[in-house]
């Protein structure tokens, strides 16, 4: 083998530190045990779900350390490169959760089945990492498709790897609601934000204002007849936030406070970049004018991004959550 490559493979995986979390495994098992774990289960969710990213990230860990012994080159090199950006990864909030909320641009309902589709695609890509997610709220679209939908991702490293993806996402493609089948552009915003527990940004009751009512989405009994939805407006921003997914009155208020936390971070966050003006050159807001991914599936198939110049012609593939090479080769130039 490569003494170059088999000095990386060592080196990374010492960083692994295998036997450390083999160590934390033990301890989160051993608190899972005890008397009284399930009395706070949201917490205890937390724990369990911490527990099963850390046995993912273990097992990789030895099937890694299996291929040094083997001396595989091939496929060493790529889980070298992949487990060295997830390593790079050291943000305040890179290894913890993300909300992901996708919303329909110009294009009607066009847009709208354009975001039902990155709907999918993301949920696949979730489901291929091991990650869990739950809808926060949910808008449908008119005729089809989704008008805006907000997700909360659990899992290791999630916001790590899915603030990628914030920004413009432009479709070209032949229209399926024209009989013509005309060429159509559209267009869907992904914004990403990281989960930030209590305590994390200052939020005071007075600022806060409530309003409860009936559910418009998808849902049960309760869910369309109670006044299970919420809106949250925090006054010293104006900054307005919705949840009606939930079955309960009560989650969907804590979901409100979590995006809430989230869109606080992201304002503090802008204004620090926006003083400093040193973090990937000259930092934007992902809004409408910051298009970075293309996928177009009409006159040719071909998807590419238009920060790193990654691109490829599986777009069948990347529709159906084949994200990684796209989010390594972010990782690659903006960490």
């Amino acid at each position: 083998m490569d003494e170059e490559l088999k000095s990386r493979a060592s080196s990374l995986l010492t960083k692994l530190d295998l036997d450390g979390m083999r160590k934390h495994i033990r301890e989160l098992e051993a608190e899972s045990m005890h008397e009284g774990f399930w009395k706070e289960p949201e917490a205890a969710g937390r724990k369990m779900q911490e527990l099963a990213s850390l046995q993912k990230e273990l097992n990789e860990g030895e099937e890694f350390a299996l291929l040094l012994e083997l001396g595989d080159e091939e496929q060493l090199k790529s889980e070298i490169t992949r487990l060295e950006f997830a390593l790079y990864l050291s943000g305040p909030y890179d290894k913890g959760n993300a909300i992901i909320a996708l919303h329909a641009g110009q294009g009607g309902t066009e847009a709208m089945d354009w975001t039902q589709m990155l709907y999918r695609m993301y949920s696949r890509y979730i489901e291929r990492k091991g990650w869990k997610m739950e809808e926060m709220d949910y808008t449908p679209g008119e005729e089809a498709g989704i008008k805006s939908v907000t997700l909360e991702v659990t899992g290791r490293f999630a916001f790590g790897f899915l603030k990628a993806e914030a920004g413009v996402h432009r479709l070209v493609r032949q229209s399926p609601f024209n009989a013509d089948k005309l060429r159509q552009t559209s267009f869907a915003m992904v914004e990403v934000l990281p989960i930030v527990e209590e305590g994390g940004v200052d939020i005071k009751e007075e600022d806060l204002v409530w309003e409860f009512y009936r559910s418009g989405g998808k849902g049960g009994q309760n869910v369309n007849k109670v006044s299970t939805a919420v809106r949250l407006k925090h006054t010293p921003t104006g900054i307005i936030i919705t949840s009606q997914a939930q079955r309960y009155q009560g989650q969907n208020r804590e979901f409100a406070l979590k995006m809430l936390r989230a869109k606080l971070w992201e304002v503090e966050e802008a204004r620090r970049r926006s003083e400093q003006k040193e973090l990937r050159g000259v930092y934007k807001t992902p809004g409408w004018g910051n298009q970075i991914r293309s996928y177009v599936l009409h006159p040719y198939h071909m998807v590419k991004d238009l920060r790193t110049e990654y691109e490829t012609s599986a777009t069948d593939h990347v529709l159906d959550g084949d994200l990684e090479d796209f989010i390594l080769a972010y990782l690659k130039k903006y960490s």
